[in-house]
């Protein structure tokens, strides 16, 4: 991922400092298991780890070379321990050390972005709980529909955010395991318990089942979560984009002292967050796509997957990272205009209450479809003529034969719409609940 979408503490994870480190470490835990084996001496395993290191300019240019990038590593590390590298990678396959290696970087990118998760959560809580009794209209094919509120629209964006939390954790949980089984995966020339100490050392699980790497299954159901977390971002951004458009302008991303919103136009003030994260999921769900197709590979492994892999998943984590940082910045500045949103609530003159218009009807005897034709007349009449709703009804022979003024003023009622959002809150488990 280019720099500009790359926060610090994620990037570290993925540059090449952190992962030869890593592999590093997998072959000099490889050592200790062997050596409390007595497979070799007790004594070279310490006198390894004292002398181990790497340069990683000069692994760059050995794999110049080699054009293999495991065995430069090895063969740099192997300048500095001396007569004792060849105790080094015994019994291993390269992807032995890559796939654990990636076990590693998985299970601390994913505690990146569940912490970022959680962070989005208190933040959405806590609007949820300030704009519960906002009223707003809900909108379904873009058109006005039924009175909503704000902070239940929130609720929503929460909920979704708890479930993404769910499957990121269940996610990390799949991809946070190692492979230590040789050539094929049959441990030939290393033993099973080997690949035990090690990674439950390194703090993961080893694979059921391997052959020369882990089955890229698990990789895929990885990148598809971050795509589905995505989604959700987008979702949500597209949502701020719309009603910060100008003939809406109910929201606005935070626009700070000396931002810029078109370099020809000064009086410009746009979503750029909202729509740069909507731009990022489609990298997201493309990249999904790839890793599903890494599933396939030849017999017990090709590496088809490999140049894939080394593009999308550093990506993936680090774009959804970017994203989740970028939207919480957002919802914790955003601004929030209740004034425009009854403006907005109140521009069909009443259509909203067509529904309670067409049960009350309905609960006076008419069938369905009578009273549907009734309250449609009126409400086209609205449309058309921009008169009031009410006044249609009270003026319109059949409905008015029905309701009077008296019962319309009662259904006309906006609290109707707001009477069950504290047993939704309290569904939700959204605490402050008034």
């Amino acid at each position: 991922m280019i720099e500009r979408y790359s926060l610090p503490r994620m990037a570290s994870i993925w540059q090449d400092e952190f992962k030869f480190k890593t592999m590093l470490e997998i072959e000099l835990l490889v050592l200790e298991a062997l050596g409390r084996k007595g497979k070799i001496p007790r004594k070279i395993p310490p006198r390894i780890r004292n002398k181990a290191r790497f340069n990683l300019k000069e692994i760059k240019k050995i794999e110049e070379k080699t054009q293999h990038d495991v065995v430069a590593f090895l063969n740099n590390v192997a300048q500095y321990i001396g007569a004792d590298a060849k105790y080094l990678h015994p019994g291993l396959t390269s992807s032995d050390i890559l796939d654990t290696t990636l076990g590693v970087q998985l299970a601390k990118a994913s505690d990146i972005l569940i912490d970022d998760l959680k962070r989005l959560r208190a933040t959405l809580s806590r609007k949820a709980v300030k704009y519960k009794d906002t009223l707003c209209i809900g909108r379904t094919h873009g058109v006005h529909a039924e009175p909503i509120t704000f902070g239940l629209k929130i609720a929503l964006w929460l909920d979704e955010t708890n479930r993404n939390l769910e499957r990121l954790i269940q996610a990390r949980q799949a991809v946070s395991i190692g492979k230590i089984s040789g050539a094929v995966g049959t441990y030939a020339n290393i033993e099973p318990d080997v690949e035990r100490y090690v990674c439950a050392k390194l703090g993961l699980k080893p694979a059921n089942i391997s052959t020369q790497i882990i089955p890229r299954d698990v990789y895929a159901q990885y990148i598809a979560t971050l795509a589905i977390i995505g989604s959700s971002l987008e979702k949500f951004a597209t949502e701020i984009r719309h009603l910060q458009k100008t003939e809406v302008l109910e929201l606005e991303e935070p626009f700070i002292k000396g931002q810029k919103g078109s370099s020809a136009m000064p009086h410009k003030r746009n979503p750029v967050i909202c729509e740069r994260i909507c731009g990022l999921s489609r990298i997201l769900r493309g990249n999904a796509i790839a890793a599903m197709e890494n599933i396939n590979l030849w017999h017990e492994r090709d590496i088809s997957h490999s140049s894939a892999e080394r593009i999308i998943i550093p990506d993936s984590t680090i774009a959804l990272d970017y994203m989740l940082n970028k939207f919480i910045q957002v919802m914790d500045g955003l601004l929030v205009y209740p004034e425009n949103m009854l403006v907005n609530l109140l521009k069909t003159k009443g259509l909203f209450f067509s529904q309670r218009v067409l049960l009350r009807l309905m609960d006076k005897g008419l069938s369905r479809i009578k009273a549907y034709d009734i309250v449609q007349r009126s409400a086209m009449r609205t449309w058309k003529e921009r008169v009031d709703f009410k006044k249609s009804l009270l003026e319109d022979k059949e409905a008015s034969r029905y309701l009077n003024r008296a019962e319309l003023d009662e259904i006309f009622n906006l609290n109707y719409y707001m009477r069950n959002i504290n047993n939704i809150y309290k569904r939700l488990g959204i605490k402050s609940v008034r």
